[in-house]
């Protein structure tokens, strides 16, 4: 039997311990818990590329956070799946998408928006959502979120 602990990344070691030396130097306990917080939460990227699919990531959104309320989320889209980041979308039922939007960055959910989507299909940057910023490159902007800084991929 291995009693071994895992093995964590030196980056990460490195990481922590600098928010809880940083949280230290503070001097405040609650700094250095919500430091530890901050370092422990989940970080999940959900990859929209499919307007069809986005009641479903709506949902699927909810009940993570449902699941796990201190998820950090950001949703990136790209090609059909910026439509429901759109101002005055609805759903095939008919059902507005921008409340959903809205409820789910009132719970701190993040969305990203691919400009190249944006200009090969041109839609103007004003017709996304407030709630929406605009990166570069959907595809750039997961792989830097998974690379960079350590987000689990989810596709619905």
């Amino acid at each position: 039997m291995n009693t071994r602990s895992p093995e964590v990344p030196v980056a990460s070691r490195r990481s922590l311990l600098s928010l809880l030396a940083g949280a230290f130097f503070v001097g405040s306990p609650p700094a250095a818990a919500a430091a530890v917080e901050a370092a422990s939460a989940v970080k999940v990227v959900y990859h929209s590329d499919d307007v069809a699919r986005a009641t479903a990531t709506v949902r699927m959104i909810q009940n993570h956070l449902k699941a796990d309320p201190g998820a950090r989320i950001v949703v990136v889209a790209l090609n059909s799946g910026v439509e429901w980041l759109l101002k005055d979308r609805s759903d095939p039922r008919g059902n507005p998408y921008e409340p959903m939007v809205d409820d789910l960055a009132t719970s701190g959910v993040t969305f990203r928006v691919c400009a190249n989507t944006l200009e090969a299909m041109k839609i103007a940057r004003d017709a996304i959502h407030p709630e929406a910023g605009i990166v570069p490159s959907g595809a750039a902007e997961i792989a830097r979120l998974q690379h960079v800084e350590g987000y689990a991929y989810y596709k619905p």
